[in-house]
């Protein structure tokens, strides 16, 4: 019994689709390397850019009745803040700072103490030691310095967002409100 045969691709035929392949490839090869170096500079930018808090009345309120907020860096363990409010407007007063001096262990950290009105450095690990170092209501260490602190702004659904991404070498930074405790 004869065996059908199907289409035999010629000589010329095969050049044609391989020299097309080619010509293909090689125009996409441009293109993208054309669309590369078009682009100018890409900047990565992964999360928030900031911090929200959240409303304004219902965290100066926590404030007022428990004490200033520590909030723990979840994601990169090293920019835990302390979100404080002083005086009665919730629209200004706010700050927030590192919730450790630089150099102390993540396990040291300042919790207020509401009895005298600063922070007092504490451990949460018994193998940890903590440098002997209060800071007052405003963020200013008893050694004199100040804590590192972020900007914070109240955006358009009044909510408190801290730039946790802040450079502390810009010191150009502008924010939509101030500290004035109103007293």
């Amino acid at each position: 019994m004869p065996v059908a045969r199907g289409s035999q691709m010629t000589a010329r035929s095969a050049v044609l689709v391989g020299f097309t392949g080619v010509m293909i490839a090689l125009v996409l090869g441009l293109g993208v390397i054309w669309l590369a170096g078009s682009g100018g500079e890409v900047e990565v930018q992964l999360g928030d850019t900031d911090f929200d808090a959240g409303q304004i009345w219902r965290i100066s309120e926590e404030i007022n009745d428990r004490g200033p907020i520590l909030y723990s860096d979840v994601a990169g363990r090293s920019r835990d803040i302390i979100l404080q409010h002083l005086g009665a407007n919730p629209e200004t007063g706010w700050l927030a700072f590192a919730a450790r001096p630089f150099g102390e262990p993540r396990d040291c950290f300042f919790q207020w103490d509401p009895d005298f009105g600063w922070f007092d450095l504490i451990t949460g690990a018994d193998d940890t030691e903590c440098a002997d170092i209060t800071m007052d209501s405003e963020g200013i260490l008893s050694t004199g310095e100040a804590i590192l602190s972020y900007p914070i702004t109240i955006d358009e659904k009044n909510n408190v967002r801290v730039d946790i991404n802040h450079d502390p070498a810009d010191t150009d930074t502008d924010t939509d409100t101030d500290t004035d405790t109103g007293e």
